[in-house]
């Protein structure tokens, strides 16, 4: 399993050391030829790696090792036993959102997103969006900050810091969750299924204009947000079974 392994770094100094150690110690080939990749970095260059996995339409399974900050989606660094723990890692399924965000001009993207799309004010100016879910328009207006959809592998993110659900890996389910919302004031968001097709209007898109950003990628003064499950593109995650996605994601929601 090990034997077409390419390695990638950050370009954060601890990283790029930790790059040198492991070429020292173990053999690599190139990208394009591996059959697994082990990614050294924190959460935004796992995100990076795999979304350059979609660019490419190449994927193979990833096995991080944490050398930034947070590491969510990261195994502990270590320079031993590589081998051994490439071999008893557990792998774990991540089925990424499509965002088609189209633009008050008329423009049109079609974007991945790993974690969340989520819909942002860009002024002063609250936004005003209508919520449809699979045809059927359930808010008329939302009056708020933001709103945004969550898989559960990005539950934990920026989901959980706007006060959205932890959702199970495996559990089928996506996040719908507002940040700082107006009016409706007591609404907290809602869990759907994954096959749940989410589309926004922006109202008053000029005066209030919103940007639609899928993970790291923005779309600035966007009037209509489609977000569903991409079925096409599923990647896969790989953990030391002491530090599985799935229980971390548990024991997340025991966190004070």
């Amino acid at each position: 399993m090990t034997s077409k392994r390419a390695l990638v770094a950050s370009t954060a100094e601890v990283a790029l050391d930790a790059e040198r150690e492991l070429r020292r110690r173990y053999d690599w080939v190139p990208l394009e030829e591996a059959d697994l990749v082990v990614a050294l970095g924190g959460d935004g260059f796992m995100l990076q790696t795999l979304h350059g996995m979609l660019e490419r339409r190449r994927i193979v399974p990833v096995y991080g090792m944490n050398r930034g900050t947070v590491g969510f989606l990261m195994n502990d660094w270590g320079l031993d036993r590589l081998d051994d723990r490439l071999a008893r890692a557990k792998r774990f399924e991540v089925t990424p959102l499509r965002m088609e965000a189209e633009t008050v001009a008329g423009e049109r993207f079609l974007l991945p997103a790993i974690n969340e799309v989520s819909l942002l004010r860009e002024t002063r100016q609250t936004a005003k969006i209508e919520i449809t879910v699979s045809g059927r328009v359930v808010m008329d207006e939302l009056v708020c900050d933001g709103v945004l959809v969550a898989t559960p592998a990005g539950s934990t993110a920026y989901n959980l810091s706007a006060n959205g659900p932890i959702l199970p890996l495996g559990s089928a389910l996506h996040a719908l969750t507002p940040i700082s919302p107006f009016r409706p004031r007591r609404w907290r968001g809602a869990i759907l299924p994954e096959t749940a097709t989410v589309k926004f209007r922006v109202l008053e898109p000029v005066k209030r204009p919103v940007s639609a950003v899928a993970d790291q990628r923005e779309v600035r003064d966007v009037a209509i947000v489609e977000v569903a499950i991409e079925r096409s593109a599923t990647l896969s995650l790989m953990f030391d079974p002491e530090h599985a996605l799935d229980d971390r994601i548990t024991m997340e929601q025991f966190i004070a």
